[in-house]
């Protein structure tokens, strides 16, 4: 079968493309912006792409079923030409659900935050064990140097997302998975641009929650109220809680390095990795608790943590010059960016961090945080904020409130002379977008080295 794919290099879309190409598939695709990591992952794969959505590609390729990405809409001439020739279609989450996860034990994670990681290092547990899992996660967990894979044991692990479908199906992306374990990280408002408030959010997370059988496993987040408010509305399935009740962290080290796990008050094993911050000691906790849902010892989750490596763009070390750091990270919600600040000020001390910020996410655009801002930022030495053409509002405001402390750049080049003044010996450079931010981490490191060579 030949799969097309419109909206191929999302996180979500080219991991669907990887595992329909690893079923044996011949699959295409398109997107309005093909850039890495995914377009690599894609090419190397021996996916063709091509570049923005004329309707002409679906003649030129003639699949047998398209794809269709909840980046399009009504009105885009590919997707009118899609209906106007009656040509079979799919959304990725319903092609997922139909023909990979069927007849797997699918182990779901949802939640506003730590998604990605706690995907990530829940199939890594899976791996360590040797159960072989398949998944697919909206990022690159270093461990297998992929966001998806089929994997040939019985266990799927999929980051399930919250975000609507596709333009005919308005549903959230998780209620098509059936997940037999679900993971509840946490829940926030987000998704400004499609949610109206909280409490719509909160029904699509229990319309997924209606979907786990009695048989199966919630773990969920002990510490927070909005997840306690849609467990209340409705749970027909047995619940273990993380962070207080079922799995607790004991004794942890001040940057989360390091800690005891303990089930139903009794210690299990300790835990030392290179992670950081108490959000992933939770996701780990959330994932040793999964993973013993289907047969994993927790020693040997346990264990698991130690040689877990991380995903790419969540406070990923891109390179150290002349004793400053560069990281990347996906931050684009004020907690996660106040937990990564956390995470990375608890590790370096009192090492000057200088955090630069892209608001970048549709409900960034739309100004829903942006009184939270400058507080999510509080732990940083000094803040960059990148103001882009089509942000539609300006950061001035949050610019002042940041004090001397902060500073509104309009332009890549301004942003990144400003980190270079403040980026002394020492220096922790933090840079956060949910994009590619115009390749200013590999731009920052080569003027560093640059200047390094001169001195």
């Amino acid at each position: 079968m030949h799969i097309h794919i419109l909206g191929i290099c999302g996180t979500f879309m080219a991991g669907v493309a990887l595992l329909a190409r690893a079923a044996g598939h011949t699959v295409s695709g398109c997107d309005a912006g093909v850039y890495p990591p995914m377009s690599m992952q894609l090419a190397e794969a021996g996916i063709a792409l091509r570049e923005g959505y004329a309707p002409e590609q679906l003649a030129e390729f003639q699949p047998d079923m398209i794809v269709v990405g909840n980046v399009m809409s009504r009105g885009r001439l590919i997707v009118e030409e899609l209906l106007n020739c009656d040509l079979p279609y799919a959304s990725g989450p319903a092609w997922l659900a139909e023909h990979v996860l069927r007849d797997r034990h699918v182990l779901a994670v949802a939640g506003t935050h730590g998604k990605t990681s706690t995907s990530s290092l829940l199939a890594w547990i899976l791996e360590h064990a040797g159960l072989a899992p398949g998944f697919l996660i909206g990022g690159i967990p270093a461990n297998f140097g992929q966001s998806a894979q089929l994997g040939h044991g019985r266990c799927f692990v999929v980051e399930a997302d919250e975000y609507d479908t596709a333009f005919f199906d308005k549903r959230s992306k998780f209620v098509h998975y059936r997940p037999r374990t679900l993971i509840l990280n946490n829940l926030e408002f987000d998704h400004a641009d499609i949610f109206p408030d909280l409490a719509a959010i909160q029904r699509q997370f229990h319309h997924l929650l209606r979907t786990v059988p009695s048989s199966g496993l919630i773990v969920a987040n002990g510490t927070d109220a909005n997840l306690a408010e849609v467990l209340a509305m409705g749970c027909w399935t047995p619940v273990e809680r993380f962070g207080t009740g079922d799995w607790e962290a004991r004794d942890i080290a001040s940057d989360g390095s390091a800690f005891k796990v303990h089930y139903q008050g009794e210690k299990q094993g300790r835990a030392e990795w290179r992670q950081l911050g108490l959000h992933n000691v939770h996701n780990a906790l959330a994932a040793i608790a999964a993973a013993r849902h289907v047969g994993v010892p927790v020693s040997t989750a346990i264990a698991a943590l130690s040689s877990f490596e991380g995903v790419k763009r969540r406070l990923e070390a891109r390179g150290a010059v002349n004793g400053v750091t560069v990281y990347d990270d996906f931050a684009h919600h004020p907690t996660a960016i106040a937990t990564t600040l956390a995470g990375l000020r608890a590790r370096v001390g009192d090492q000057p961090i200088i955090a630069v910020l892209e608001p970048r996410s549709n409900t960034m655009k739309l100004g829903v945080f942006k009184d939270s801002l400058a507080p999510a930022l509080a732990l940083a030495d000094a803040v960059v904020l990148y103001q882009a053409p089509d942000l539609g509002w300006n950061l001035g405001a949050v610019a002042a409130a940041l004090g001397p402390r902060g500073q509104v750049c309009h332009s890549l080049d301004d942003t990144l002379a400003a980190i270079q003044a403040q980026a002394k010996p020492g220096a922790q450079v933090l840079i956060m977008s949910n994009g590619g931010f115009g390749g200013i981490h590999e731009r920052l490191l080569q003027t560093l080295r640059a200047f390094a060579a001169d001195a």
